[in-house]
């Protein structure tokens, strides 16, 4: 496992504030439930439930996103990239957005991760890389929705999270495949 966090990194260039994250499905630093996982890796691709609380008053909308940190690219990974949820999403739904599951409130957009999916992709670590960390933060915005081309990718949508993020909550979950 790196000893690598880009929203340290972030945080250090912009502080914000924090707020509460939490899942149904796993406890912050605890493993990933096998739903979580990739199919490719036991799994079904099934985006965890989450639910959030004590953002900012301010706050107008927000984004979610799922970044393995470890993944040996140089640059992590992306596994999940939504954006435009409104106000009054506070939670997600275990499977948001996937073909069959929850529907996504109306107006939200998903980017495709780096699988070239639009939706979310599984926890599938390569073996041999150690645990995995799969930071999950809900990004609490000072605008209701960003303007992005479908075609963007997670990382656009991360610069712009940078510059109208209030605060963000983060829960993270790990994968170990050795």
């Amino acid at each position: 496992m790196l000893d690598v966090d880009p929203y340290d990194a972030l945080q250090k260039l912009r502080p914000v504030g924090s707020f509460t994250v939490t899942s149904t499905d796993f406890v912050d630093g605890g493993p990933l439930a096998r739903p979580q996982w990739s199919h490719a890796a036991g799994g079904v691709d099934r985006s965890p439930q989450l639910s959030w609380s004590g953002f900012p008053e301010r706050t107008r909308g927000f984004a979610v996103t799922c970044l393995d940190v470890d993944a040996p690219s140089g640059s992590g990974w992306w596994h999940w990239a939504v954006l435009n949820l409104p106000l009054e999403a506070t939670s997600l739904e275990a499977g948001a957005g996937a073909p069959g599951g929850p529907p996504l409130p109306e107006g939200a957009m998903v980017l495709a991760n780096e699988d070239g999916v639009r939706g979310f992709g599984g926890a599938a670590p390569p073996r041999g890389t150690g645990e995995h960390r799969y930071v999950f933060v809900v990004h609490a915005l000072d605008v209701p929705s960003l303007e992005l081309d479908p075609a963007s990718t997670p990382a656009v949508l991360g610069l712009r999270c940078f510059a109208h993020s209030l605060a963000r909550g983060i829960l993270t979950g790990t994968v170990n495949r050795d």
